[in-house]
């Protein structure tokens, strides 16, 4: 049972950090369809705003593969933890993705309308970023220092 526990702590990790980046990527990619049809000579800055979320999914995938190389007898020993790791690490990429595509995809609207926006936004993207940053870190600390 404990086996199960930690093997689906690991899935939430990689699951959970792969569906953020797939919903915000999708986020900022629709809002960069539509604007394409307004202003194609931006498609470029479009582009670079709307794979942005798609990093969420390689926190979730480095988070799952350093927890991986620890090895099953690890993982027995630790099911609960790597449970509650995983949930966690997995919940912050989550919301963390799809946030920071929907702020991507109102700043492909704002340059779509002729602002001059695209600094900005990358700099508003980053803030949830940084918390999905900071869930990875405190996903890789109990491997560290256990």
């Amino acid at each position: 049972m404990s086996a199960i526990l930690g093997y689906l702590g690991w899935g939430l990790m990689l699951g959970l950090a792969g569906i953020g980046s797939c919903y915000g990527t999708t986020i900022a990619a629709n809002a960069a369809e539509g604007a394409m049809k307004k202003d194609f000579e931006k498609s470029s800055s479009y582009m670079i705003l709307s794979a942005l979320p798609a990093t969420q999914g390689l926190y979730g995938f480095v988070a799952f593969l350093i927890w991986l190389l620890q090895g099953n007898q690890w993982l027995m020993d630790n099911s609960v933890l790597c449970f509650g790791v995983g949930l966690g690490v997995g919940l912050v990429c989550l919301f963390s993705g799809i946030r920071q595509g929907q702020v991507c995809a109102n700043g492909i609207v704002g340059m779509s309308q002729g602002h001059d926006v695209m600094t900005y936004t990358l700099i508003y993207a980053a803030l949830p970023e940084f918390y999905a940053i900071l869930g990875l870190v405190g996903g890789l600390l109990p491997v560290f220092l256990m």
